[in-house]
């Protein structure tokens, strides 16, 4: 991956956002991460809490992006299905997303809740 990490969009006037970032600029080989869900290795959910499964999922994230000599920092986009808005709010905490970029910067990210999961299915 390129020297120069990704540089982030933040207007003047505004204010930071809070978990994530307005943009980003990014330049050098794109990586395609699939969709990772918070299962370990084996296929196996070792908890039913929601910031443990993300935890793992981020883990997931950095496990395939270590294939092409990448890293967290190397992030610029998240998209999240989760089955709980409250859950995801009152459960996950900023330091659980700040894993993803190693406490630095916040990748652009959406959080969309869904009806069901697959995931949920397959327990």
């Amino acid at each position: 991956m390129s020297e120069m990490g990704p540089q982030i969009l933040q207007p003047a006037q505004w204010s930071r956002p809070r978990g994530y970032s307005n943009g980003i600029v990014a330049s050098g080989r794109q990586i395609f991460v699939a969709g990772q869900i918070g299962w370990d290795a084996q296929g196996r959910f070792n908890s039913d809490r929601m910031a443990d499964q993300v935890r793992q999922a981020l883990e997931n994230i950095c496990t395939v992006l270590a294939q092409a000599q990448a890293g967290p920092e190397h992030i610029v986009r998240l998209t999240w299905y989760v089955t709980s808005r409250d859950e995801y709010h009152t459960e996950l905490a900023i330091s659980a997303r700040r894993t993803a970029r190693d406490g630095k910067e916040f990748p652009v990210m959406s959080v969309v809740q869904v009806v069901a999961s697959w995931s949920a299915k397959r327990k």
